[in-house]
């Protein structure tokens, strides 16, 4: 049975077919104002705009709350009951620090908080819209969104947030399959929440003990996952999973010539990375930003599925030997983007070792599978990887943002990227100098972006992460396995998918029986935009496509929303069908 989400907080019979009655809103609302305190469940129905028979009940709450309310001047935040509270001809000066500005700093922050809750339950409601899509220039003119010299008033700033969020795309939402990161975690957004509260920087234990010792605990823990004895090594978490890969480079490149960290590429030979044909494209990114160069990025062949093969490496690294160039990184993939494949680890190990180079893993989509017993043989070898790229914030579902580079050598990163800024970090402390972790780091200013998987681990536990990433995994399945002999649909290849990527064509009637295969070719082409154009300007749906090397556009459909639904997925295979049947 799918879950409906909040609307169904004391519904008495809500549908089993995953759509919403008309009544289902009105019986949230009437829940939601018993088990909200602080009048929150009606300021959510309010904000929801569940229907005017709604609007003129809450009305009447709001009209009985105002006569019972009692003015408060005590200027402190407190229990007590308190006018309604008008922001017109408040301004953020009026707000703490300023003298007297606790109580309007709670109540403004209350309005924001009250706009984000109604915004999340109704991110999870099938009955909305996914994206209200507008054109760029017409978005430009609905709103000012412009710049001034003069301040607005705290009314003008709320009334921005919820233009804000009307236009934002509902990234929770059961039926959002855009992106590899998607859902939105209870306990993870909580502590996004407590993060940001606290606004402060990785860089030093004395500006951050308790973050820095959770990015401790926590990397020893991914480490040991990963298979590194006892869960030594080192890690940091970065600004995503590019950042990620280029690290690993920077780090293969340092320990083979350490010297490039004071004299740059000029005292080094020609220096070739490797990496399949279907890997992240950050790997050239990474060799252009560190003066590497694209061209000395060398891809390898992938087979039908999308794997790495590992006979074509070895020939591309005996080859670039011959040519006096010195391989010195391979990249392999654990969960590429498009295919959802996972390079064979062992034979790339093998290889890696017999030749001297480093290995890296980048297992920012493929990496959360090690939470699972039932899928992590997918990355059997990682363990003889120097490093991993690893990001929760895709299948794990941790908002955005959080990406973590493991690496199995303790103290590297440290002489690789230490510069030693005597004003952050004095050797004279009167602590473990070493849990300043800063100076390993690219940055200087780093987010902190532990807190939340931290806090959602203690919250599921490792078996709840497995969990669902085993649901993810089964969706995709199932949608495998609906689609394969349906009619109107053909895979891109063959064989139920590694990760939970689906890649598929729908062939509408009128491309479907076309003998022309030129013709027919072109065509299909363009079905993949077209459908998706539509989705957006439904707000239905929203699912990914793409071309790779000479095949033409098809979907790529990825779950890894903790949300979504088995009748979700039969909802997509509807949609796409009644969207593209006329062309």
């Amino acid at each position: 049975m799918a879950s409906h989400g909040f609307w169904f907080m004391g519904a008495e019979n809500p549908a089993g077919d995953g759509s919403q009655s008309p009544n289902t809103p009105r019986a949230w609302c009437q829940a939601a104002a018993q088990k909200f305190s602080g009048g929150i469940g009606s300021k959510l129905c309010a904000l929801l705009n569940v229907g005017e028979a709604e609007k003129a009940a809450q009305a009447s709450v709001k009209a009985e709350d105002e006569s019972t309310a009692e003015s408060c001047a005590c200027n402190k935040p407190c229990n007590c009951s308190k006018a309604t509270v008008g922001f017109s001809d408040l301004y953020s000066t009026d707000l703490l620090p300023a003298l007297d500005g606790d109580a309007k700093t709670l109540n403004f922050l209350q309005e924001v908080v009250d706009i984000l809750l109604a915004y999340i339950v109704e991110s999870f409601d099938r009955s909305t819209k996914v994206i209200d899509f507008h054109y760029p220039n017409e978005l430009l003119q609905r709103n000012n969104w412009e710049l001034s010299d003069e301040p607005e008033t705290l009314d003008d700033i709320l009334i921005s947030c919820r233009a804000t969020l009307k236009y934002a795309i509902k990234t929770a939402h059961p039926r959002y399959f855009n992106q590899l990161s998607t859902g939105l975690d209870m306990v993870g957004l909580a502590a996004d929440w407590l993060t940001s509260t606290a606004n402060t920087n990785m860089f030093t234990y004395e500006v951050a003990p308790v973050f820095v010792l959770l990015e401790y605990v926590t990397l020893k823990k991914m480490r040991e996952i990963i298979g590194w004895q006892d869960g030594r090594g080192d890690g940091i978490f970065s600004p995503g999973g590019a950042i990620s890969n280029m690290y690993a480079m920077l780090l293969a490149r340092y320990k083979m010539f350490p010297e490039v960290k004071e004299k740059g590429m000029s005292s080094v030979p020609r220096l070739v990375a490797f990496t399949s044909e279907h890997s992240h494209f950050s790997i050239k990114k990474g060799a252009a930003a560190l003066g590497i160069g694209t061209e000395s990025v060398i891809c390898i062949k992938a087979d039908e599925r999308g794997k790495m093969i590992p006979s074509d490496l070895e020939r591309r690294i005996i080859e670039a030997k011959q040519k006096g160039y010195v391989p010195f990184f391979v990249s392999a993939t654990a969960g590429t983007t498009v295919y959802g494949a996972f390079d064979p680890l062992i034979a790339i190990a093998d290889i890696c070792k017999k030749h001297e180079i480093w290995m890296h893993v980048d297992g920012a989509w493929g990496g959360s599978l090690l939470m699972s017993r039932k899928h992590r043989w997918k990355l059997n070898g990682v363990e003889r990887a120097n490093s991993m790229t690893w990001n929760p914030h895709k299948m794990m579902a941790v908002p955005l943002q959080c990406s973590a580079l493991l690496v199995r050598e303790e103290g590297l990163m440290q002489s690789c990227n230490q510069m030693q800024a005597c004003y952050l970090f004095q050797q004279d402390k009167h602590y473990d100098l070493s849990y300043d972790t800063g100076d390993k780091a690219l940055q200087c200013g780093r987010h902190v972006d532990i807190f939340k998987l931290w806090l959602m681990w203690r919250a599921k536990g490792t078996i709840g992460f497995e969990s669902q990433i085993d649901k993810c995994l089964e969706l995709s399945e199932y949608l495998y396995n609906k689609i394969k002999d349906r009619e109107g649909y053909e895979m891109v290849f063959d064989g139920k998918p590694q990760h939970t990527n689906v890649c598929f064509w729908y062939l509408p009637p009128g491309v479907r029986n076309l003998e022309d295969k030129v013709e027919k070719t072109k065509r299909l082409h363009k079905v993949a935009p077209v459908i998706k154009a539509r989705m957006m300007e439904y707000g239905t749906t929203m699912v990914g496509y793409q071309p790779q090397g000479d095949k033409v556009n098809f979907f790529r459909m990825v779950i890894s929303n903790p949300a979504a639904t088995f009748e979700d997925i039969d909802f997509l295979i509807e949609e796409i069908e009644r969207l593209g049947q006329d062309l």
